[in-house]
């Protein structure tokens, strides 16, 4: 194969991706993508060129959802009681900022909460009580 024809080729599969970004409709909305890139200064007239973006966008978040999920399942699960079975696994895993965090990090995006203040130690105390 030489060079001309795997060039060729190249170009026909890039142009066969573009011309079906035409009828797919990604998950992110094209307004939303047109708004941040207008917003960074880009503007472009092409729609395919924005439902690239578009799933390029869909692809990273997913990425980070799934490691987030990953570091999720990583953590101990927690014991949670029953009133039919005193001691029973949580069946439900619950993703919190800390998984969100580390997810992240592995793409070198520093991401951190702010820590929840109160007006003493006990504040919120009471209503945990209560549920007990």
């Amino acid at each position: 194969m030489n060079h001309n024809q795997q060039s060729n080729d190249d170009e026909t599969a890039l142009t066969d991706f573009l011309a079906s970004l035409t009828d797919y409709t990604p998950t992110i909305p094209d307004e939303l993508v047109e708004h941040y890139l207008a917003k960074s200064g880009f503007q472009c007239p092409d729609a395919r060129l924005i439902r690239l973006v578009a799933v390029a966008t869909q692809k990273f978040v997913s990425e980070i959802a799934t490691e987030a999920l990953q570091q999720c399942k990583a953590r101990p699960a927690l014991i949670v009681r029953d009133k039919k079975d005193k001691q029973q696994k949580d069946k439900h895993l619950i993703m919190n900022m800390d998984d969100l965090s580390k997810a992240l990090q592995e793409y070198g995006i520093n991401a951190k909460h702010q820590e929840y203040f109160a007006d003493s130690s006990s504040a919120g105390m009471e209503s945990a009580q209560r549920d007990e």
